[in-house]
């Protein structure tokens, strides 16, 4: 089915009445989804209407996507963003440098921001202020491909051979424009290409094509994009300010009646031109066809929710992913430490551990919870996905076990939600005697008593599918006394006790609630928030040289 799709110009933190208006609008048209074009947020922000949005107060009818544009996001989003929290109900944050597949399947490519003349190389190292670099630009161009390019700045020479542009006097290029883009256009060859006015205009530009045809072409299939460059809301001008279209991803073979020959285009001879760096920049690369085939395999088994792999954190096919911190990949899951462990590598040095031991199980697939649905595209068995994540933390548990000679226990858990990005386990050790006196579970239901999130209940379920709605689960695992020697290698008498938590969808649920509570019983409150746990790659490196030496007995993908 065709997606519908809304598209506003931007909207400068007048976030009531444009989502007013949207929401009108829906209850006639049902959008798949919308985008807001430029700056969604204004320089000089209501903070009524922001703490409104943020408490979910102003209704978002249906999925909404944006960018960064010209002026920086407001603090409190950046914060949400930063802890992979929901910014508000159907609002996702698309990066400043993205490639988003939606659930409908709409890959859109992303460049927020105006160029920053002071960087001369490589890409943004952030994700939210309001500039791109040329090597965000040229990461992009690793897309290959777009349904819709979404840029803050226009492409230069877009307003050439185009007669509406003549009639609106359009004869030179707006401030800001980039070249980059219009090449960046032209590679990407997108159904679409939205951007923000820089002034109270909108210019739709007449469809064009990249290249002439001769009598021979005449049956192939044409590559049509649409440029459209919306108003700003309820601008004084009165200039348009939304567009609503349906996305046709059929063939085209007969060019649309008007339609130009592409203004971007060049000689033959300067389009054949490719330099080093455009041919080996991504790792999308068509010259690198090993990657280019797992990238394949993983387009076949994800059915993503906003934002899509490209930028998950989670995703293998992340060209950004920090690989140096993954120890072992499996069929159906993979495993790697903590981005800013809570533990330190001192933490559990008297139990004989010399490295934090906080692991993340990841399934494969970009998904968002473990279930028959979120797999159902793929084909995949999640109960197959399941047992492998399972194995992943028992042999975990083990081997914590036996390092530390019985002395450590661990916990594992998982929060589980329909708006997740991507659903994983968190495992971490603990110690024993905490297990064996029920402070481990007692800390869990201290504070989601004293944060009146409900109470936790003993049930031992596998997947989500049995059990409706979001929920925080959680392990916990140790030896019994009597078995330390034992460490877990021969399988000693064991403490074991799953706990889940309903999450109300009408309750705030901290993400970083389990952290929380580990971080209190191993008195380390100091390394609560991940990202202020400063760790240089080379002690990344050491954790994971580390772990795998203690794990090397345990794991099965050996």
């Amino acid at each position: 089915m065709a997606a519908k799709i809304f598209v506003f110009g931007s909207i400068n933190g007048q976030l009531q009445s444009a989502f007013s208006k949207l929401s009108t609008l829906h209850a006639k048209n049902v959008f798949s989804f919308a985008i807001v074009t430029g700056n969604l947020f204004g320089e000089s922000q209501d903070d009524e209407q922001l703490t409104a949005l943020l408490a979910g107060q102003i209704e978002i009818p249906c999925p909404t996507y944006f960018t960064v544009g010209t002026v920086p996001l407001p603090p409190q989003v950046i914060e949400r963003i930063e802890k992979d929290e929901e910014i508000a109900p159907n609002l996702h944050y698309l990066g400043k440098r993205s490639v988003t597949k939606t659930s409908e399947g709409v890959r859109i490519v992303t460049l927020g921001g105006l160029l920053d003349p002071a960087v001369v190389a490589g890409q943004s190292k952030e994700q939210h202020l309001p500039f791109h670099t040329e090597g965000d630009i040229k990461t992009l161009r690793g897309a290959n491909n777009a349904d819709i390019l979404l840029t803050t700045v226009w492409p230069s020479s877009v307003w050439k051979n185009s007669a509406k542009a003549r009639e609106q006097n359009l004869t030179a290029d707006p401030t800001p424009s980039s070249q980059a883009i219009a090449e960046l256009c032209a590679h990407l060859k997108p159904r679409y290409h939205f951007t923000t006015s820089p002034d109270n205009f909108a210019f739709e530009r007449e469809p064009f094509f990249p290249e002439s045809r001769g009598e021979e072409d005449k049956d192939k299939p044409l590559d049509i994009t649409r440029f459209i460059s919306l108003a700003p809301w309820a601008n004084a001008g009165k200039a348009k300010s939304m567009y609503a279209f349906t996305l046709n991803r059929e063939a085209v073979v007969a060019a649309p009646v008007g339609s130009t020959l592409t203004p971007f285009y060049k000689p033959a001879a300067a389009a054949q031109k490719r330099t080093a760096d455009d041919a080996g920049f991504s790792r999308f690369a068509n010259g690198n066809h090993e990657n280019d085939r797992r990238r394949r395999k993983h387009q076949r088994r994800e059915r993503s929710p906003p934002p899509g792999p490209e930028r998950c954190f989670f995703c293998l096919s992340n060209p950004n992913l920090p690989t140096h911190m993954i120890c072992s990949i499996g069929e159906e899951a993979y495993l790697a430490t903590a981005k800013g462990p809570l533990p330190s590598a001192d933490t559990f040095k008297a139990q004989g551990l010399d490295f934090p031991g906080h692991l993340i199980i990841t399934p494969t697939p970009h998904i968002p919870s473990l279930n028959v649905a979120a797999l159902a595209e793929s084909g995949e068995d999640v109960k197959k996905t399941f047992k492998e994540m399972t194995r992943f933390r028992e042999s975990l548990q083990g081997m914590v076990s036996k390092q530390s000679k019985g002395k450590l226990g661990a916990v594992t858990w998982e929060i589980n939600r329909a708006r997740n990005i991507h659903v994983h386990w968190q495992f971490m050790p603990v110690p024993a005697e905490m297990v064996r006196k029920g402070l481990v579970e007692a800390g869990f239901q201290v504070l989601a008593k004293d944060t009146n999130i409900g109470k936790f209940v003993s049930k031992e379920f596998e997947t989500a599918d049995e059990v409706p709605g979001d929920y925080l689960r959680v392990w916990i695992w140790a030896e019994e006394e009597g078995d330390a020697e034992k460490g877990g290698a021969e399988g000693g008498q064991v403490i074991s006790k799953t706990l889940l938590l309903q999450l109300d969808e009408n309750v705030r649920f901290d993400l970083q609630f389990p952290r929380k509570v580990m971080a209190k019983l191993l008195g380390e409150e100091g390394r609560v928030i991940w990202q202020d746990v400063g760790q240089s790659v080379e002690e990344e490196e050491q954790d994971v040289t580390k772990f795998r030496e203690a794990f090397k007995e345990w794991d099965f993908t050996l």
